[in-house]
């Protein structure tokens, strides 16, 4: 079968599910074009702007769909094969993540664009919203171990190229560091100069392509210039990743989050089309088998670890983060939450089912398959680009540069949340409690990236493979908890009914199935001595605030006086 056939097909479900189950979830949130939004009642220019769809979308699709999309399914196809995990993303795109999303961007802006957090408190009790604060800062450490590690790990070594060219990975440490350069001269020229928008992307667009281009005429290698090994050497680039960080969550959102976001969407725009574009041109067909079989060799099974393997593209609580934490106070209209919320979850989904598409083109047993996810994925996108005309070594630099730049904009976005996590459970409100807050969020990430674990065979583990089981479960459980205190604010406050079936059966899904990982991933650590036993630690941290929440929202669903009125469909959206 062909490669294009799955896609095509995947593009097709997503278009119905926009404009039938999108259209359904629109008018039961009775969305008003004509209601006023947070971003007009409490306007500042600063936080609070009202915002056109299209410029919102690609700042909203450029914070959600980052690297997470592309590594878990590739990682869950190698797996299990493609078509449960082809399968698990549609359904979860449509049913799942589309709801989640849409659901947090409209929870958010009815009550102020504040955070989700917030609408918990509202809506159940200080100590769940406490809880649930908790809860978010232990699943924003595990993104940020797991991306950081995966983006040192393009830095080092070299790649082999299958037509015989080496692509080393100092060359796209350099142009990774001439891109961050970038953004903050874009802000720096829209915040100083009377430069346009439009003329500022037509002006650094094309620097962005000049940075990838001159890498590897001016590698950085770091592993030279200090003399140490390939593995130090990355450990090293997670560190100043993190110093990155810490830099980035406390700048101005003006000079570097917002035009790095501008950049961003542009390059996940420029992926997705060339990406689909290149697919069809290059007339490969589907190699690996549909299915491989309920059980891998290291114990784990397609239920659950399928379900936070790909812990986005399908679903993911970090998307309700950025929907109630910077998108809902840009949000125009009411009605721009259906193509913002729901759409680019759809969006997402693709950009799963393409990077899915690079372990497709490929045979079982392939050597690329034990490649890092990012090598897989540039390697599939490269090969389709280079199927297009692009030189393929340029073709891999430019997707390995892409896939940095969306972690770029997962890390520092984290880091900014953590920070703010931080100062509302201490009270730090200072400048001084905004860097210690930004700096034990990025701190903690190091300690757990710097451990080493071994693997079969006695190799040591990359941190990201380690921990990656932790960051998908709690994430997952993030959004598990989200639904939960949707399901409450729907019920509780306006007794809506459908609620319990479009909010309530993927929050029991989400629940049981990263529990059930936690579980898992418990038990191993506690029999295998190479397994830090931070694991275990963590995970039984993760399961006790998940059930702190559950016994929340118990009590809150109790009666305590009259309800609001019956949310219902309205008869258009």
């Amino acid at each position: 079968m062909s490669l294009w056939i799955p896609l095509t097909v995947a593009a097709l479900l997503f278009a119905v599910a926009y404009r039938v189950y999108g259209g359904f979830l629109a008018r039961a949130f009775r969305l008003d074009p004509q209601a006023p939004t947070p971003a007009e009642t409490l306007r500042d220019d600063v936080d609070y702007i009202p915002t056109e769809p299209k410029f919102l979308l690609g700042q909203h699709f450029s914070a959600i769909a980052a690297a997470g999309p592309i590594v878990g399914p590739i990682l869950a196809g190698a797996m299990f094969g493609w078509l449960p995990a082809f399968l698990w993303i549609l359904m979860g795109a449509i049913f799942i993540g589309g709801f989640h999303d849409m659901a947090s961007l409209v929870a958010s802006i009815r009550h102020k664009a504040r955070s989700i957090a917030d609408v918990v408190q509202e809506n159940m009790s200080r100590r769940s919203y406490l809880v649930f604060l908790g809860f978010i800062w232990l699943a924003l450490v595990y993104i940020i171990v797991a991306f950081a590690d995966i983006t040192a790990s393009s830095f080092v070594g070299v790649q082999k190229l299958e037509n015989g060219q080496e692509l080393p990975g100092a060359a796209i440490a350099t142009s990774s560091l001439l891109y961050l350069i970038l953004p903050v001269l874009m802000g720096l020229a829209l915040k100083f100069t009377k430069i346009s928008l439009a003329w500022a992307t037509v002006i650094f667009v094309p620097l962005v392509g000049l940075a990838i281009w001159v890498g590897p005429f001016i590698p950085f290698d770091l592993a030279a210039i200090l003399q140490v090994e390939t593995l130090t050497a990355q450990k090293i680039w997670v560190g100043l990743i993190v110093v990155y960080c810490v830099a980035a969550a406390m700048a101005p959102m003006w000079i570097l989050l917002q035009p790095r976001g501008h950049l961003g969407g542009i390059f996940l725009y420029f992926f997705l089309i060339v990406g689909v574009l290149g697919l069809f041109m290059g007339g490969q067909s589907i190699q690996f088998p549909a299915f491989t079989s309920w059980t891998q060799a290291n114990g784990d099974t397609l239920a659950p670890f399928l379900f936070i393997t790909i812990a986005c593209g399908a679903v993911s609580g970090f998307h309700s983060l950025i929907a109630s934490g910077t998108t809902s106070k840009q949000l125009r209209r009411e009605t721009d939450a259906k193509p913002i919320g729901y759409g680019t979850m759809l969006l997402e989904g693709l950009v799963a089912i393409l990077a899915l598409s690079c372990v497709m083109m490929l045979a079982q047993g392939d050597p690329a398959l034990k490649g890092a996810p990012n090598m897989i994925f540039a390697h599939g996108i490269g090969g389709f680009l280079a199927a297009a005309g692009i030189p393929l070594q340029i073709a891999i630099a430019v997707m390995l540069m892409a896939f940095t730049t969306f972690v770029y904009d997962t890390l520092d976005v984290c880091t900014r949340l953590g920070r703010y996590i931080i100062q509302e459970l201490t009270g730090w409100k200072d400048r001084r409690g905004a860097f210690l807050g930004t700096a034990l969020t990025a701190l903690v990430p190091l300690f757990f990236v710097w451990q080493t674990a071994p693997g079969p065979g006695g190799a040591v583990q990359p941190a990201w493979r380690v921990f990656w089981g932790l960051f998908g479960a709690s994430n997952q459980l993030l959004a598990a908890l989200t639904l939960l205190g949707v399901t409450v604010w729907l019920w509780k406050t306006e007794k809506a009914r459908w609620a319990l079936l479009a909010a309530g059966v993927p929050c029991v899904l989400m629940y049981a199935m990263s529990c059930w990982a936690l579980v898992i991933q418990i038990q191993r650590a506690l029999k295998a001595p190479e397994i830090p036993d931070v694991v275990a630690m963590v995970a039984a941290i993760l399961i006790a605030l998940a059930g702190l929440m559950l016994l929340e929202a118990i009590r809150a669903f109790r009666p305590s006086g009259p309800r609001g009125p019956v949310l219902t469909p309205s008869p258009s959206a």
